[in-house]
C-alpha cells in the first residue's frame, strides 16, 4: 500500500482502525495504525483515492468492534480516504469479502480482516507478547490463510471491488490508468508464475441482482473432482450440501480420502451452541456413511493453551495435486448463498504447479503437526495415504486431534436445524411473517404495538403533569425513590414481584404496564432482570393453565385464533414464540394459553419467551430511566434524551404499523393464502 499511486481498496468484514500493520522492524516514517496509515498515504500522494468498505454490521457484534468506525476512518480524515458502512446485503446477510487491491496491480483476497484479533506468526505460542490488541488486551493463537496476486486476476478483483463500491454507495470510484506497474514486493518469491487461475462469488439476490451462487458450484465440483485426497481448512463445516457431495464421494470403493481441518470450539457461548452443534450433527451423520474409514475431522492443537484454542479462521482447500482454493468462503450454508464472498483458485497448468500445491498443504499440515514439509511428504508417501501420513506424525505438543461428533441430548434436542441459524438463501421478512403470523392478526398486532406506544406517551404525559402539577408538592421525587428503596431491601421482594406478574397472567393485566411499574419500582439494572424472570414465570404459569384446560376450553377463550396461532406455535416452535413476543399478534395471556394447550413444547415456548421480550423490557426500561431522570433533573439534556427515545419507540411503532397494514392489504388483494 506504500507504493500505491491511484487506488487502494479495502473491503472487510471487520476493519479497525486502530490495528498496527507491523510490530517491528524498520521505521518507514508512516504510521503504524491502518487509518493513520491510510490517512498518511492519502496526504502524501496527490493521484491517490483510497476506499474502504466495512460492513454496516449486525448489532450483536457491537461490542467487538470498534466504536464509530465512520469517525475514525471518515470525518477526521483526508478527503481522498472514503470510508463507507456497506448495508446494501439482504436481511440476516453480511458482506464477508476479505479483500485489499492495491493500483489494480496487487490483491489480496482470502480469509484475514484488517481488524483485532488476526496477527499471529505460524508458530502459534501459548503466549506471544505482540500478540495483544489495541486496546492491551491479549487473544489466542490466531490461524488463516491469504493469496497474494499479481495480473489479470488482480486486475479481475479490482474491478469486483469497485463494482462492491458503486452498489454500496450508488457512486463510482475514480477511473485508474488502466496500466498498472509492478508493485510485487522485494523478497517474496512466488509460490506459482505465469499460471491460470479464477475467482469464484457469492452473491445474494438483491436489490433486483439475480443470485451468484459460483462458490456452491466450485465446492461441489473440486469435490467430484478429487481422485486421491481432499484436505480442507475451514472455520465451520454445517453445510448438508457439502457433506452429501462428500458422502458420495466416501461411498466409492475407489473414493478419496477427505481430511478436515476446523476450530475445535466456538468464540463465544451463541457460537458454540449453534454453529458447533451443527457440525457435530453433520461429523456424526457422515461416520455413519459407508467408507467413513476415509474421512477425518482434526482441530489444531497446542499444549499450553488451557481453555483456549487455535482460532482457526482459514477457508483454504486442495485437491490432490492439482487444486489449490484461498477465499473468504466457509463450509456453511451462508456463504452458498446469503453473504457476499470471494474464493481464487489455481489449477495446475504443469509439473511445477502441482509440486507447489502439494507443497502448499504439506507446509499447513506442518505447521499443525510441528514437523517439517519434508517430514510430512515423507510420511504421506511412506504410509501411501495422506490420513495414515498425519496419524504417524501426530501426538506431540503441536499436533491434530479429532473433533468429537457427541453432543449433549438436552442441547441437540434445544438447538433448531440449519435452516433457521445457518440459512442457505437470505430470509424474506414477508415470507417470514406470512409463515408465523396469521393474516387476519396483522392488523391486530399493528394496533397493539400503537397501543403500547400510546401507552407510554400517557404515562409520560401523567409524570409530567404529576412533575409540575399539583400532585408535586407532595409526592416528591425523593419520596418515591425512598420508597422504591424500602421495596426493593424488603426480604421478600422477589417473591412479592413474581407473585405479581403471575396474577397479571392470570388476570390478562396488560404486560407492559407490569413492566413499567418495575422500572419505576427498582430502576433500570434491577428492573430487567425482574421483568424478564417474572415474565418467564407468569407465562409457564398460563401455559401450564392452557394444558390443563385443554384446546376446547381455551378455544372458547380464544376464539377463532386458537386453530391458527397453535398451528403455527406446533410448526416453528421457538421461533414462533420469538416473533409472536416481538410483533403482539394477540394478548400475552392468549399467546400464553393457546401455547399450552397446542403441542409446544414448554422448553420451547420458555426459551422464545425469553428471547423475544428481552427487547421490548430493556426499551420500556431505557424510557422508564430517562424519564425518571428528566423528572428529577429537568435540564435540556435530559429532556432531549428523553423526546430521543420516544422518537424511536413511536417511529418504529409506526413502521412496523405500517409494513403490517401494507402487507395485508397486498395479500388481500392478491387473494392470495401464502
Amino acid at each position: 500500500m506504500a507504493a500505491a499511486r491511484e487506488s487502494i481498496f479495502v473491503i472487510g468484514w471487520d476493519i479497525d482502525s486502530r490495528v498496527p500493520l507491523h510490530y517491528e522492524g524498520d521505521d518507514d516514517g508512516l504510521p503504524l495504525a491502518l487509518g493513520s496509515f491510510l490517512d498518511a498515504l492519502a496526504a502524501r500522494r496527490r493521484d491517490l483515492n483510497v476506499y474502504v468498505l466495512d460492513w454496516d454490521f449486525a448489532m450483536v457484534y457491537a461490542l467487538d468492534r470498534e466504536l464509530l468506525p465512520i469517525y475514525s476512518l471518515g470525518w477526521r480524515t483526508h478527503h481522498r480516504l472514503h470510508f463507507h458502512m456497506d448495508d446494501c446485503h439482504p436481511p440476516g446477510g453480511s458482506h464477508h469479502q476479505k479483500i485489499v487491491v492495491v493500483d489494480d496491480a496487487i490483491a489480496f483476497t482470502g480469509g484475514i480482516d484488517l481488524t483485532k484479533s488476526r496477527w499471529d506468526t505460524p508458530a502459534h505460542e501459548p503466549a506471544n507478547r505482540l500478540r495483544r490488541n489495541p486496546d492491551g488486551e491479549p487473544y489466542p493463537p490466531f490461524h488463516d490463510t491469504q493469496m497474494m496476486i499479481e495480473g489479470d486476476v488482480a486486475k479481475a478483483i479490482g474491478e469486483l471491488a469497485r463494482e462492491r463500491w458503486r452498489r454500496a454507495t450508488g457512486r463510482s470510484p475514480v477511473p485508474g490508468s488502466g496500466s498498472p506497474a509492478s508493485i510485487w514486493p522485494e523478497g517474496i518469491a512466488p509460490d506459482f508464475e505465469n499460471t491460470g487461475m479464477g475467482v469464484a462469488r457469492t452473491e445474494p439476490a438483491y436489490d433486483g441482482r439475480e443470485a451468484v451462487c459460483e462458490i456452491r458450484q466450485l465446492f461441489l465440483d473440486c469435490i467430484a473432482a478429487a481422485k486421491r485426497s481432499i484436505y480442507i481448512e475451514n472455520q465451520y463445516f454445517t453445510s448438508a450440501v457439502i457433506a452429501e457431495a462428500i458422502a458420495r464421494r466416501l461411498s466409492e470403493p475407489e473414493g478419496p480420502e477427505v481430511v478436515v481441518v476446523s476450530r475445535y470450539q466456538g468464540s463465544g457461548w451463541l457460537e458454540q451452541n449453534t454453529m458447533y452443534v451443527l457440525r457435530a450433527r453433520l461429523i456424526r451423520q457422515l461416520a455413519k456413511t459407508e467408507g467413513a474409514d476415509r474421512l477425518r475431522f482434526f482441530y489444531p492443537h497446542q499444549t499450553g493453551l488451557g481453555e483456549h484454542c487455535i482460532a482457526l479462521h482459514s477457508k483454504l482447500m486442495t485437491v490432490d495435486d492439482r487444486i489449490l482454493r484461498v477465499g473468504s468462503a466457509n463450509v456453511n450454508n451462508r456463504s452458498m448463498g446469503v453473504d457476499t464472498e470471494c474464493d481464487v483458485l489455481i489449477e495446475a497448468a504443469g509439473e511445477d504447479d502441482r509440486a507447489a500445491i502439494v507443497r502448499a498443504r504439506d507446509t499447513l499440515l506442518a505447521e499443525h503437526l510441528g514437523v517439517t514439509a519434508k517430514e510430512v511428504a515423507e510420511a504421506i508417501g511412506r504410509e501411501g495415504s495422506l490420513i495414515r501420513g498425519i496419524d504417524s506424525l501426530r501426538g506431540g505438543s503441536r499436533s491434530l486431534e479429532p473433533i468429537p461428533g457427541d453432543l449433549e441430548p438436552e442441547l441437540d434436542a434445544l438447538v433448531p436445524n440449519s435452516a433457521t441459524i445457518d440459512p442457505e438463501r437470505p430470509v424474506d421478512p414477508d415470507r417470514l411473517v406470512d409463515g408465523i403470523v396469521p393474516r387476519q392478526e396483522r392488523p391486530q398486532a399493528g394496533r397493539r404495538i400503537v397501543a403500547v406506544t400510546l401507552i407510554l406517551l400517557l404515562i409520560g404525559a401523567l409524570a409530567v403533569a404529576w412533575r409540575w402539577g399539583p400532585l408535586g408538592d407532595w409526592i416528591s421525587p425523593s419520596r418515591l425513590q425512598a420508597l422504591a428503596l424500602a421495596i426493593e431491601s424488603a426480604p421478600a421482594t422477589p417473591v412479592w414481584v413474581i407473585l405479581a406478574y403471575i396474577i397479571a397472567s392470570l388476570t390478562a393485566v396488560p404486560i407492559t404496564l407490569v413492566v413499567v411499574a418495575t422500572a419505576f419500582a427498582f430502576g433500570p439494572g434491577v428492573a430487567v432482570g425482574y421483568a424478564i424472570a417474572g415474565s418467564i414465570v407468569g407465562a409457564a404459569v398460563t401455559f401450564c393453565l392452557g394444558r390443563m384446560l385443554g384446546r376446547a376450553t381455551v378455544r372458547r377463550l380464544a376464539g377463532s385464533r386458537l386453530n391458527e396461532l397453535s398451528r403455527r406455535l406446533g410448526r416453528r416452535g421457538v421461533f414462533a414464540v420469538l416473533v409472536f413476543r416481538l410483533v403482539p399478534v394477540a394478548p400475552f395471556t392468549v399467546v400464553n394459553l393457546v401455547a399450552g394447550a397446542s403441542h409446544l413444547r414448554m422448553r420451547d415456548f420458555l426459551v422464545g419467551t425469553a428471547l423475544g421480550m428481552a427487547p421490548g423490557v430493556i426499551a420500556v426500561n431505557v424510557f422508564t430511566d430517562r424519564l425518571v431522570a428528566a423528572l428529577s433533573d429537568p435540564a435540556p439534556s435530559q429532556i432531549v434524551a428523553l423526546i430521543a427515545v420516544l422518537l424511536v419507540i413511536g417511529f418504529g411503532a409506526l413502521a412496523i404499523r405500517r409494513w403490517l397494514a401494507r402487507r395485508a392489504r397486498a395479500t388481500h388483494d392478491a387473494g392470495a393464502d401464502t
